[in-house]
Order: structure tokens, then C-alpha cells, then sequence
């Protein structure tokens, strides 16, 4: 005999938060909750194995949370002989079986999800209640009221607005300190003698039940990229509320000097590691910030710091969410420079001769993580310079990292790393040589190539390509004025130096597919 519910209220696997405005009018005699760990997820991009451990694993142990408290959890296990591999799928089995007069969810992060489970609803002659998802300080109405009208779209507008929103480190109406950011301020590099003994990690043993998920993954998801003998990533609240306090208190007041530095072999440094348990809604942006805000206000970490964290959460994170809600979904086929070339196969092994490329693809692949600079100014540059086709990066970084959702992830490769929506999100393409990054790191000195060199043996790809992406597009980024100083020093190269440049490029790209 079935039983009618009032309300069947859909969780997924990045909406683990028991505030949830799905959950605000929740009653446990009328209503029940709906989660199910599904193939699909883990294969509509190849998920890598640390991403695909981190959600089963924070899944089960919301649901054990839900339980606890009373609370009805239809749950749809992986490997439950029944389980039709898709969200659609186990959805409507749930809905066959309970009868729910109405479905309810907050907001997901997914497009391609939404459009899923309103198909779904809509053959089954349901509403579906989308509510606003309260862990953001905007919602996409009001990014959207922020877009109307203006010609470009810029992250510092933006933030300012919500600085003054939020009043987050204001003094009335002025920012803390007198300026807006202190970039100039956060771009240190560790020097020739490296960043010294650095403050560990916050990593967590695996439970019971983190144990049986990764016996799982590695069973069903055996030939998946990665390793999960590194496993460590917090998959409870209680877990991320220790890595929050952990940073604030060990290396919050480092963060904003060295957050663009890197070093090899150096996988932590003095980054937060919070944006899996962000994404996952494990951690609510508001305690985050208002943690760093008051390190600030306690003398424990200077502005510089503080107001760099605060800017990736309070304002990068809301605006990349902004682009991708109002963008979609045109967005994801965007190829504004008509890039083409196929994403190199050592992007799933690390094994290349480039030292940085090399560090910064095997630690992803063991650890499912990279800070911000490895991303955009080492994997995601040499894509960038490379041409590859921008779809292709988009489902790599997808597949790979374990804060991986596709309304931040999206924007940030296709917009900001791949320049592939022309300047919708970022003022210019991020492209720098191979001397960027001696100048960030130590990977250089242990490198074959010269950083220096843009021909010969010893030539670095990332100056060779450098200089190629200038003259492949000279001309659609003159008309950029924030890239006129590297097209002066383009146009410094004779005729032989630049054909002699473009001849190595092809080169490179030659031995890049043959890799």
C-alpha cells in the first residue's frame, strides 16, 4: 500500500546542509526526503576518484544525520541491484512509490540537473518548487539587476556592491583600510630558499562509512583517474567546522602573502582547502567570512589576508554563480577564439616533461586538488596557449577536483582560465610565459626547458606559446587596451623570430598528441 506524501524534498549530493530552505517548513509525519547516488554523476565527465569518494561519502553521512533525527530518507544506494543509474530515473521510481502531492528542492548547481529533474516532474504532473539557496549573499535576481544595462561585467563592481550590501569590512561607507583589495600587497613569491616549515593540513582518517564508499569507487570506477590512498577530506560538518578554524587559526594571516606562490612537491601551503565543504554546503560562506573578518578585527590577521579570502567567497564565488545562472545554457558551447586542438592525454597521467605541469596534474590526480594559480596560471594557461578546445578543459577541471560543481567550475574555465566567452566574465585573457611562473615557483630550476627561450631544445613551451597566442590573435586583442603593453613587446620580435616561433609551437603541439 503506498502512502501520500505532502511534500517529497530532493537533496543532491552538493546541498548537504540541514538549513536548508528545501528543509525550513520540513514535517517529518507528512513529508519524507529524497537522495540517490546514481552512475551518471560520475560519468556524464569521467569523475575522478577522490571527487566521486567525497560526495558518496558526504551523502551517506547526511543522510545517517537525517535519519537520526527522525526523519524519512528515501536513499538510493550505488550498487542497489534496482538503481537505474540516473537521477531521473531513481526519481521516478521514488515518486511511483510515494505518491508526493508536490516535490520540493533548494536551487541546484547544475543546469543540466534542473532541466533533468523538471522533465521528471513535468511527466508526472507535478510542481516542483525551486527555492532560493540561502548559502550564497545574493541571489541571481539581484546579479541579474546588477547586469542589466552595463556594457561589460567586472568582478571589482560587483564586490564593491556587495561590500557595501553586507557591510563586511566597511567603515560605513568606505572600505577597511582605504582601498578596495590589496592585490599589489598578495603576490609574493617564497624566494630561493622556498616557504620553510609549513602549518599541516586539516585531513581527516576515513570512517566506516568513508571506508566503504572508497572500496566502492574503487571497484565500480577502477580505470577513473586518480588514487584514494590520500583520502582526506572532511565529509561532516563537524569535520569542516575543524578545517575552518584550522586555517583561520595556522594560516589565514600567510594566506594573502603567498596565494599565488607555489613549490614543488608542496601540495597545502597556506590555502584554505574550505571550497569542497563550501560546495558541498557542509560550511555556510557567512560563518566563513564573519571567521576571517574577525581574525582581522582580533589582530590575529593582517587586512591584506583577510580581505583576499574574503574576496574569492563574497565576491568571486557569488559572480562566477551570477554568470553561470544568467548565462546558461548557451554558455557552456562558448569558443570565442575558435580553439580546437584535443586536451593532451598526460592531463590524466601527469607524465610530461614540463616540471609544473607535471607537480601541478599528479597532485591533482592523488589529492583531487590544486590551488587557484596551479589551476589558472599553469594548467589552464597551458591549455589556454596550447588551444585547446575550451569544452574539452571545462570537463577535465569538472571531472578532477573535489570542489567540482558546475556553476562555479564553468565560468571559471570557459570565462576566466580559456577567455572562451570573449571577455564576458574576465577584463582580458590570463597568458603570461614560462618566466611567470619561474618567478612563482621553483619548478623552473628542476625543469629541462629554459623559461627564457622561446626556440631550441631547451625552449619552454609556456614562452613559445606565449608568443604564438599573441600572434595567432593579434589582432582581436588589440582591441583589448589591458593587453597593449604585451602586443608592444610583440611587435619587438622581427619577422624570422616570430616565424621561427611559430614553427616551434608547431612543433610542440605536434608532440603534445603524440604523448
Amino acid at each position: 500500500m503506498t502512502q501520500t506524501l505532502r511534500h517529497l524534498v530532493l537533496i543532491l549530493g552538493d546541498q548537504l546542509d540541514e538549513e536548508a530552505s528545501a528543509l525550513r517548513d520540513f514535517d517529518p509525519n507528512q513529508d519524507a526526503i529524497w537522495m540517490a547516488e546514481v552512475d551518471e554523476e560520475s560519468t556524464h565527465v569521467m569523475s575522478a576518484k577522490q571527487r566521486t569518494t567525497v560526495f558518496l561519502s558526504a551523502m551517506r553521512h547526511f543522510a545517517e544525520r537525517l535519519t537520526a533525527r527522525g526523519w524519512s530518507v528515501k536513499y538510493s544506494l550505488l550498487d542497489a541491484a534496482d538503481n537505474t543509474g540516473t537521477l531521473a530515473g531513481e526519481l521516478e521510481k521514488v515518486i511511483q512509490q510515494t505518491q508526493p502531492n508536490q516535490l520540493l528542492m533548494t536551487a541546484p548547481g547544475d543546469w543540466r540537473v534542473l532541466q533533468s529533474l523538471r522533465g521528471v516532474a513535468r511527466q508526472h504532473g507535478l510542481d516542483l518548487e525551486v527555492r532560493d539557496d540561502p548559502h550564497f549573499f545574493s541571489t541571481v535576481r539581484e546579479f541579474a539587476q546588477h547586469a542589466q544595462g552595463r556594457k561589460q561585467l567586472r568582478l571589482e563592481y560587483f564586490y564593491r556592491e556587495m561590500r557595501h550590501k553586507t557591510g563586511i569590512l566597511m567603515e560605513g561607507l568606505k572600505p577597511l583600510g582605504g582601498q578596495w583589495n590589496f592585490d599589489a600587497e598578495n603576490r609574493g613569491s617564497f624566494g630561493k630558499h622556498g616557504p620553510g616549515l609549513l602549518p599541516a593540513p586539516s585531513r581527516f582518517a576515513p570512517d566506516a562509512i568513508t571506508q566503504a564508499v572508497i572500496e566502492l569507487v574503487n571497484q565500480r570506477f577502477a580505470q577513473h583517474p586518480g588514487t584514494l590512498s590520500s583520502f582526506g577530506w572532511p565529509v561532516t560538518r563537524e569535520q569542516a567546522l575543524i578545517a575552518l578554524a584550522e586555517f583561520i587559526a595556522h594560516r589565514l594571516p600567510s594566506f594573502g602573502l603567498y596565494q599565488d606562490a607555489m613549490w614543488e612537491g608542496e601540495v597545502w601551503l597556506y590555502h584554505s582547502h574550505l571550497s569542497c565543504a563550501l560546495n558541498l554546503k557542509l560550511l555556510n560562506p557567512r560563518e566563513v567570512v564573519a571567521a576571517a573578518e574577525n581574525a582581522f578585527r582580533n589582530g590575529h590577521a593582517p587586512l591584506q589576508a583577510v580581505e583576499g579570502f574574503v574576496r574569492q567567497i563574497l565576491g568571486w564565488r557569488e559572480y562566477v554563480r551570477g554568470i553561470y545562472w544568467t548565462q546558461m545554457p548557451d554558455y557552456a558551447q562558448r569558443n570565442a577564439q575558435e580553439a580546437h586542438t584535443a586536451l593532451p592525454d598526460f592531463y590524466w597521467t601527469g607524465q610530461t616533461d614540463m616540471a609544473c605541469l607535471r607537480d601541478a596534474i599528479q597532485q591533482t590526480l592523488a589529492h583531487g586538488y590544486a590551488h587557484h594559480i596551479q589551476r589558472l596560471m599553469v594548467t589552464g594557461l597551458y591549455a589556454l596557449l596550447l588551444g585547446v578546445e575550451p569544452q574539452q578543459v571545462h570537463r577535465w577541471y569538472l571531472g578532477v577536483y573535489v570542489d567540482a560543481v558546475e556553476w562555479v567550475e564553468l565560468p571559471n574555465t570557459l570565462g576566466m582560465s580559456q577567455f572562451a566567452d570573449g571577455g564576458l566574465m574576465a577584463s582580458k585573457p590570463y597568458v603570461a610565459s614560462g618566466k611567470y611562473i619561474d618567478r612563482m615557483s621553483n619548478h623552473c630550476k628542476g625543469c629541462r626547458f629554459n623559461p627564457a627561450l622561446s626556440t631550441g631544445e631547451s625552449a619552454c613551451p609556456f614562452t613559445t606559446l606565449y608568443w604564438d597566442y599573441l600572434h595567432r590573435h593579434a589582432d582581436t586583442l588589440a582591441k583589448n587596451p589591458r593587453m597593449l603593453m604585451q602586443l608592444k613587446n610583440l611587435n619587438r620580435l622581427t619577422l624570422q623570430e616570430r616565424e621561427a616561433i611559430a614553427a616551434q609551437a608547431q612543433t610542440h603541439r605536434q608532440r603534445a598528441r603524440e604523448v
